[in-house]
């Protein structure tokens, strides 16, 4: 919730938040693929991407993505077909 310029308090819907960052996530998987740009949006996403799966797994989804022809076919699958390399479980901070 956020307040307004009178300091009443809004809401702001659940569909334009899920539209917002589904569409963040749609844009990330479209511009990886794209050499130069991609390697930028693969190292601006490293640490999230190992906080999210884990060490040994971001580490080595980071690593693919950063290697030019292997990257590009790794994430044009993945716009098809979802992560190849799971997230670690939620059991674990």
């Amino acid at each position: 919730m956020t307040t307004d310029a009178n300091g009443q308090v809004k809401k702001r819907g659940l569909k334009r938040r899920v539209a917002r960052a589904g569409g963040m996530r749609l844009a990330k998987r479209i511009i990886k693929p794209i050499p130069v740009i991609g390697t930028a949006v693969t190292l601006g996403f490293a640490g999230h991407e190992i906080r999210k799966k884990g060490l040994r797994n971001g580490a080595l989804h980071v690593g693919l993505d950063l290697i030019p022809v292997v990257g590009t076919i790794k994430d044009v699958i993945e716009i098809f077909t979802g992560d190849l390399i799971p997230d670690r479980d939620g059991s674990r901070s």
